[in-house]
């Protein structure tokens, strides 16, 4: 049974890339994987734009003991996104590319329907007070030196480093529970 449930979402994810106009080869080109939605969700409060973020379970709490212990170093760590279903990815790149934009610059800095970490509900996006989200800038924040410091005792790590095997951009702000260590 779940053969036949991973079969038909890898269906489903070739059936929307080829609509987007991805090619079939997007993941073996990239070295990039499908990834599942989360099964499970809880909410974690609101990001800075006010909307509910959710995440998986063991992320939640690896989420919640990361941001307490920041924030008992002084470290403010403010959430930008988080879960991110398969239908909301597929709206992104169909917003970029309705904007004009090429795929293949989209696809440098927004994943694919069906290969976004965020599916997992395991992975954030953070910023820092005063730092513009989601822009290299955040690398030149305390909460940015803090994470690099201290994010992989709670399980995390930084997906997309500078000159990453994917051919992503840096991303200092996306960040993915690995492992559960709470």
């Amino acid at each position: 049974m779940a053969a036949e449930k991973s079969e038909s979402y890898e269906e489903q994810v070739a059936q929307v890339l080829r609509e987007l106009g991805i090619p079939a080869t997007h993941g073996k080109k990239s070295g990039l994987r499908i990834f599942h939605e989360a099964a499970e969700l809880v909410s974690v409060g609101a990001d800075i734009y006010g909307r509910e973020q959710r995440l998986a379970p063991q992320a939640a709490a690896a989420w919640g003991a990361l941001k307490l212990a920041a924030a008992h170093d002084g470290i403010a760590l403010l959430l930008v996104s988080a879960f991110r279903s398969f239908a909301y990815q597929r709206q992104i790149i169909e917003r970029k590319l309705a904007a004009g934009i090429s795929l293949e610059q989209i696809l440098r800095v927004s994943a694919a329907p069906g290969y976004s970490e965020h599916h997992t509900g395991r992975a954030v996006d953070v910023t820092a007070p005063n730092c513009k989200p989601l822009t290299e800038e955040f690398e030149h924040t305390p909460t940015f030196v803090w994470l690099g410091d201290r994010a992989k005792e709670f399980g995390f790590a930084m997906t997309y480093p500078r000159n990453n095997r994917f051919g992503v951009v840096y991303e200092p702000w996306h960040w993915v529970l690995e492992k559960t260590t709470v």
